[in-house]
């Protein structure tokens, strides 16, 4: 290259000169460097060949001399010889070894004498010495981005003897950089974005190139940064390589991508330097100055009436000049009565509204609907608001399509209600369905018979009522479903179905009966107005919820004892009308109460009501009533309760007997044989006591030949009298203080042997009866409370019997 080639001759002739500017100083730097015979090479002034020092004096020759001839001195002898750095030329394209400099040695008189060795880097292969001259040449070109120094070795001997006349020296050969690199971008082409509307000197990026050469000599790796395409829109730091905006508010929706041609020129980008090229693609991106906008102000939707709901209704869109999340829209409806029969999803993929039916049409009811829908910005930019309102509207009109449909009931069920027991062909109800199209299309009605049962009934098909084919019967089934359908004349393929409920009602057939209660009974003292006893009803209908049953007495018939008062609650009372009842004068009375139910038609019934006249304490406890005495005091179980009455009745019956035998009674008879007191001792099953048992009884007694009684002899001591009550009574508080089995041993009991027997009575109880003359028992009342009945009793007078006759 001619450029290259300038350089070349400008760099060899500033050698030149600095070599002949700088040799005396360089030579009184090198003498001032040695001491002792040593002298190592220093850095160059920057000449291309450095000499070696010549003349250093006669001594110096003198020693040189006698080292030639094998003489050698005491002293020691200084280094004669020294040289530079040395710079050579990088690039050289010379036909001819490019000199690179001269080794020279004061020993050196010219003769041919001194002979000059090189070794080291390159020695033989890039540079090569003259031995005589001790001139060096390099044989090739160098790049000194590859290397950019040779260190070399130089040694100066004899030439007749090969002995070294200085010491071996290390030296430099540098490579001199020329410019022969271009800056280079190693990233390019390049990409980078700006936001739009960014004002001016907004940063866009930086780009760097890179020279090859050398940084530190001339001004080959200066790199000087300019574009030669993209302005005026970006503009770049010659220096840093840095990009910014030029152009204030550069709109994306206008242009969004541009090129920028970058140039790095080396030489501080003089004349001569060197250049390369790179791309920048610039993209703008998107910031949120644009609002959505409808393309037009109405949009027209269509959709049949039988659509379902959710289905969409129509699409709409919004456009929004930005893009990404700038560009999307969120619709809504604006609040309307129509607007509440639709409802709008955003797409946020394809930025569209979806129209989607929210509530069931009917064309026959409203044909057209009409609102507005409204397109806004999700995410607003603060800076931009003053452009305006970020939303738009638009008016919806979505007209409704007319669709043949099937008929329709004017109820979505029904309930009829038929007694049981109903003649078959009775009508029970109706159904009715209309054809709400404009064509008007007549309705048949028919049943479909999914069961057996349904063939209880029959419809008639032009007028739709129901009717029954046969007798129901509620017991069997009590309730029925049933399915009608309606059927389009003109359209068979349209109907629609309804489904009927039949209850059965209940007949009223069975009269309720009274529940009887098992005992009732009035107290002798019993008040006027009264309740006595509680009495309900029972019916083997099915009542409905609700049924009462009504209580009386039966009109023909009118009682003056008693009453009947209906509660209310489906029970009544028996209440006494007057004071006082005597079970003496009557012991029962009879009562009818007529019950009737509340149902249709109203069925009742006659029961009568026995009441006993009982005797009753004055808090109203029952005592007795008619001839049976009935006990109930309290810490006596029913068993021990038992046993007293059994023994009360069996004192009776004694009493009365032996009233009767000894007005009939003369002699007795004497007892021969053991059979004869079968029943007359009381039998024990444990082990005897001995003499003891004889005090069970007077044995003399049945012995006894005696066959008539005196007065005396039937009388009963005092003495005897309190040991008989001194005997029941502990027998008495014996049973009382056990309530958990009956009294068995409070009592005694001794049969009597009749008439004709010798004994007689071995009682010792019925000798008391015989003992009291006036016939008094109200002692019996010191006995507690259960003997004060007895007592009672037995003060009445028995009838009297008349004694017969003797023979």
């Amino acid at each position: 290259m001619i450029t290259r080639e300038y350089v070349t001759l400008f760099l060899v002739g500033s050698c030149f000169l600095l070599d002949y500017s700088s040799q005396n100083p360089l030579q009184a730097f090198l003498q001032g460097r040695t001491k002792g015979g040593v002298t190592s090479p220093t850095g160059g002034t920057g000449n291309k060949g450095a000499m070696a020092s010549v003349g250093v004096g006669t001594s110096l020759r003198d020693s040189v001399r006698l080292r030639r001839h094998g003489k050698s001195g005491v002293q020691r002898v200084k280094r004669g010889w020294v040289w530079n750095q040395f710079f050579v030329l990088e690039e050289y394209m010379g036909s001819e070894p490019q000199y690179v400099g001269k080794l020279h040695t004061d020993m050196d008189q010219g003769d041919s004498l001194v002979k000059y060795t090189l070794s080291g880097e390159g020695a033989g292969s890039i540079f090569t010495i003259d031995q005589i001259t001790g001139d060096i040449h390099a044989l090739v070109g160098l790049d000194r981005e590859e290397k950019s120094y040779y260190t070399l070795r130089a040694q100066a001997v004899d030439m007749e003897t090969g002995h070294p006349l200085e010491p071996e020296s290390e030296f430099i050969i540098k490579v001199q950089d020329i410019n022969d690199n271009e800056p280079r971008f190693l990233d390019g082409p390049y990409t980078a974005s700006v936001p739009e509307m960014s004002p001016t000197g907004t940063y866009v990026t930086q780009v760097t190139a890179t020279d090859a050469d050398d940084p530190t000599y001339g001004n080959s790796a200066r790199i000087v940064y300019s574009i030669l395409h993209g302005q005026p829109y970006f503009s770049v730091d010659s220096k840093t390589g840095v990009i910014r905006t030029a152009l204030a508010n550069m709109d994306r929706e206008v242009k969004e991508d541009y090129q920028v041609l970058l140039q790095a020129k080396d030489m501080g980008g003089q004349l001569g330097g060197l250049a390369s090229t790179t791309t920048i693609n610039i993209t703008l991106s998107d910031v949120n100055d644009n609002p959505p906008r409808f393309a037009k102000s109405i949009f027209h939707l269509r959709i049949p009436e039988s659509a379902s709901v959710g289905s969409a209704v129509g699409r709409i869109r919004a456009h929004d000049l930005d893009a990404g999340k700038n560009a999307e829209v969120d619709y809504s409806i604006v609040p309307g009565d129509e607007g509440n029969m639709f409802d709008i999803i955003s797409n946020g993929q394809s930025q569209e509204g979806i129209i989607v039916l929210k509530k069931t049409l009917d064309y026959e009811t409203k044909k057209s609907y009409t609102f507005k829908v409204e397109a806004s910005n999700a995410q607003l930019d603060p800076r931009f608001l003053h452009l305006g309102p970020f939303k738009d509207s638009a008016t919806i009109k979505v007209n409704v399509l007319d669709v043949d449909e099937p008929p329709v009931f004017t109820k979505p069920f029904y309930s009829v209600d038929v007694y049981e027991d109903t003649p078959p062909g009775t009508i029970i109800g109706s159904v009715t369905a209309h054809d709400l199209d404009a064509s008007s299309s007549a309705v048949r009605y028919s049943l479909e018979w999914q069961r057996e049962a349904d063939s209880c009934f029959d419809i008639d098909t032009v007028e739709g009522t129901l009717s029954t084919n046969e007798y129901l019967d509620r017991e069997a089934a009590t309730q029925h479903n049933i399915t009608v359908v309606a059927t389009k004349v003109n359209n068979p393929l349209l109907s629609t179905k309804v489904s009927v409920i039949v209850k059965v009602l209940d007949v009223n057939e069975f009269p309720p009966e009274l529940a009887v209660p098992s005992d009732t009974f009035v107290c002798e003292n019993a008040k006027a107005g009264q309740v006595i006893q509680t009495v309900s009803a029972t019916d083997k209908d099915l009542p409905p919820v609700g049924q009462r049953f009504f209580f009386k007495s039966p009109k023909e018939l009118r009682n003056r004892n008693f009453t009947i008062r209906d509660f209310g609650n489906n029970t009544a009372g028996i209440v006494t009308r007057r004071l006082g009842f005597q079970r003496r004068v009557q012991d029962t009375y009879v009562l009818p109460v007529v019950v009737e139910d509340s149902g249709y038609p109203a069925q009742s019934s006659t029961a009568t009501l026995t009441i006993r006249v009982c005797s009753c304490e004055p808090g109203g406890f029952l005592l007795s009533c008619s001839a049976e005495a009935v006990f109930l005091p309290v810490g006596l179980s029913t068993g021990a309760m038992m046993a007293i009455l059994l023994c009360v009745v069996i004192l009776m019956v004694m009493a009365a007997l032996y009233m009767g035998q000894r007005r009939h009674k003369e002699k007795e008879t004497l007892m021969s044989s053991k059979e004869d007191i079968r029943d007359n001792v009381i039998h024990y099953d444990d082990e005897g006591g001995g003499e003891e048992d004889t005090h069970a009884f007077d044995m003399g007694t049945l012995r006894n030949t005696h066959t008539h009684r005196t007065s005396s002899h039937i009388a009963m001591t005092e003495h005897d009298a309190d040991m008989i009550r001194e005997f029941i009574q502990q027998r008495l508080e014996e049973s009382q203080l056990g309530y958990g089995a009956p009294p068995y041993d409070s009592l005694a009991t001794y049969a009597y042997e009749g008439e004709g027997s010798i004994a007689g009575s071995l009682s010792s109880i019925e000798e008391s009866w015989a003992i009291e003359g006036s016939e008094d028992f109200s002692s019996l009342s010191d006995w507690g409370q259960p003997f004060k009945t007895l007592a009672s009793i037995l003060d009445r007078q028995p009838p009297t019997q008349t004694e017969p006759e003797e023979s």
